[in-house]
């Protein structure tokens, strides 16, 4: 049976420098190749030789941003490895269903998406802390390849170096799509501190930082956190898409979805009231750093149609420095080996 399987190899990709060889594989693949998914990533593993993070995306499930909102498709298996081999303790993890219940979507407010726009999807998002032996973060490691918070961030230990891969940007990957290549910036820096409290979540395995709160209480230097690192993520359009869809299921921006420039961004032009009481001064004091002020919430725009929003989403959605987009076949290669 054959395998194919996406992969970005380590070295410099369009001006940007990827520190570990990164692999997506398809979880169709690897069903119809009938092996297991650690049988997926030691076959890939073995024609390897370097570090190397591998992630398998299941596309007929659902998952959520950091931020909260719900989009089609996430990462179901992660692994590390480093020339041919996955540490036995730390190189593999599964993440957990979710089941659909009335007491998580009472636990969880950004949850009515879910019956909403994905009706009888299945919902995962991080790993379950029993499964795992590394204490605090879900991470895999294997030698110098790191692929930490439920594979969307990795990392060569030795060289330190980092890339972050949102997990709308691994969506697009997977479906050959539109992806923009650059660094974080200040604004993705700020964004991801936005999260929301959520149970076996993809950073944090238990409920943290309420809506409206900041995960960094990191203040004006929130915005450095991450601003140097090269990052993969999704068109704008994509984006904005999946905001409007959380949007128009009911979710309000800093009380049941998190407060990020990208979801505020795309509330203001909407018309979507914003919940400013719910924020706390910490995260506005981050906002602040990057233009999302106060008055900038209350400034007066002009309301567009949500296909008015997907068309200029690149003018309207700020983030990426340096950043140039790609259609992901031009980007990245496809493999076949035999398992």
């Amino acid at each position: 049976m054959k395998l194919t399987y996406k992969m970005i190899p380590e070295g410099m990709l369009e001006g940007k420098f990827v520190p570990l060889n990164i692999v997506f594989i398809d979880y169709k693949e690897v069903k119809e190749a009938g092996i297991t998914p650690m049988e997926a990533f030691q076959a890939v593993a073995n024609t390897i030789d370097g570090p190397v993070g591998m992630n398998i995306f299941d596309q007929d499930v659902v998952t959520t941003t950091s931020d909260g909102v719900m989009v089609e498709g996430t990462v179901r298996f992660m692994a590390a490895a480093d020339r041919g081999k996955i540490n036995k303790d730390f190189g593999y993890l599964e993440m957990v269903e979710m089941p659909y219940s009335d007491e998580l979507i009472k636990e969880e407010p950004h949850l009515i998406q879910w019956k909403k726009n994905y009706p009888g999807k299945k919902l995962f998002r991080g790993p379950d802390p029993a499964t795992k032996k590394i204490p605090v973060h879900n991470v895999c490691i294997s030698g110098r390849a790191s692929n930490n918070n439920s594979a969307t961030e990795m990392m060569n230990i030795v060289t330190m170096e980092e890339i972050l891969l949102p997990i709308l940007g691994q969506q697009q990957i997977m479906r050959n799509g539109k992806v923009i290549l650059g660094l974080t910036g200040g604004i993705i820096s700020v964004g991801i501190g936005m999260i929301m409290p959520e149970m076996y979540g993809r950073v944090f395995p238990t409920r943290q930082f309420p809506a409206g709160e900041t995960a960094h209480g990191s203040g004006v230097y929130a915005q450095t956190l991450k601003a140097h690192i090269p990052c993969i993520v999704a068109d704008k359009s994509v984006l904005a898409e999946n905001i409007i869809k959380c949007f128009e299921a009911g979710c309000i921006p800093g009380r049941t979805v998190g407060g990020s420039p990208a979801v505020l961004s795309v509330a203001k032009r909407m018309g979507v009231k914003i919940d400013m009481d719910n924020i706390t001064d910490k995260a506005y004091e981050e906002l602040a750093s990057i233009g999302c002020t106060k008055e900038w919430m209350k400034e007066k725009v002009d309301i567009l149609t949500p296909e008015e929003i997907i068309a200029h989403a690149d003018d309207i959605i700020p983030g990426v420095d340096d950043a140039t987009k790609y259609n992901v076949p031009d980007l990245i290669k496809e493999f076949t080996i035999e398992v």
